[in-house]
């Protein structure tokens, strides 16, 4: 454990230093590879157990341990990747969330959320969008990826879950960060009878506003161009040119909880402030200090909204 904490300082260092010498757009590029590097050779998964088992004496709440599996969906003819948490003693049929991972990212980034909600009594299934980055274990590249196509493929994972037998159907919340939390939103709203919760960590709505400061017309969009330091191909920008997230948005008319940090330079909180304004019902929690993505307090702090919501939900 030494070995890993000393490891793990020497990374946070070398994160610290690059994303200060990086420009606006390599930052998430940096971050998604960091969350891949950390789950994959430190092993995030086991340190964040002994944290969480290190603090069960003190907390009232039952906690039950978890079982891990590989779990595919199909989208047509493309597989999806995704493991599925899924509590032990918890019930016959247990309430779910999907987690949605941002851009260039993987299910990778979702273990933190899914270690604290299946202790919680929450099957949690984090998966990898198709061509979502450069570390996806789903089918499909980058340059097929948009908005609406992890739309598709998030409407193939509700399927999939809702289904499973050790999952209570009329509860399953969407919980999706940055451009996870925009194609969580647009989803939420075209099966808001199927969604029965929706969690949104600063969901990227800025995307369709940067497609049109970069693209004026169709015929400005190239076959393929570079975001944020990755290859997109010409539908990411073609779905977003004449998108208002604002008119779709709103057509999910169940309590949406939204959490952001008011030092986000990637998506600016004004975003999900307007959201709310849109939402039939929507609690916006601003964390202070706090950029794009949520690390270390800023985690737990979170976990612990998503955990109060979802027990007002479901129970």
């Amino acid at each position: 454990m030494k070995k890993t904490a000393g490891v793990l300082a020497i990374v946070i260092f070398c994160i610290g230093m690059l994303t200060a010498c990086a420009g606006k757009e390599d930052i998430d590029t940096i971050t998604s590879h960091t969350e891949e590097y950390l789950a994959e050779e430190l092993d995030i998964g086991g340190m964040q157990e002994t944290m969480v088992d290190g603090t069960k004496a003190d907390t009232e709440t039952e906690e039950f341990t978890y079982e891990t599996q590989t779990l595919y969906a199909m989208n047509g003819e493309k597989q999806l990747y995704g493991i599925v948490y899924i509590p032990q003693n918890a019930g016959e049929q247990m309430p779910a969330v999907i987690y949605s991972h941002g851009f260039g990212g993987t299910h990778h980034s979702g273990a933190a959320y899914a270690d604290i909600l299946a202790r919680n009594g929450y099957v949690v299934y984090c998966f990898d969008f198709c061509g979502g980055g450069p570390g996806s274990k789903s089918d499909g590249s980058m340059t097929e990826m948009s908005l609406l196509t992890e739309q598709s493929d998030l409407e193939a994972v509700l399927s999939m879950i809702q289904e499973l037998p050790y999952v209570d159907g009329n509860s399953i919340a969407l919980l999706g960060e940055s451009q996870g939390g925009a194609v969580s939103a647009v989803t939420s709203a075209a099966h808001k009878d199927e969604v029965d919760g929706l969690i949104l960590l600063y969901p990227a709505f800025v995307m369709a506003d940067n497609t049109r400061k970069e693209f004026s017309s169709l015929e400005d969009i190239p076959e393929t161009y570079t975001l944020m330091g990755m290859t997109v191909g010409r539908r990411y920008a073609e779905d977003l040119l004449d998108y208002d997230f604002y008119q779709v948005i709103g057509q999910y008319d169940k309590d949406v909880l939204l959490l952001h940090g008011d030092s986000d330079r990637i998506v600016p909180v004004s975003y999900s402030e307007r959201a709310v304004q849109v939402y039939p019902s929507a609690q916006l929690e601003i964390f202070s200090g706090t950029g794009h993505g949520f690390y270390g307090n800023d985690v737990e702090k979170a976990a612990d909204y998503i955990l109060e919501y979802l027990k007002e939900q479901f129970g």
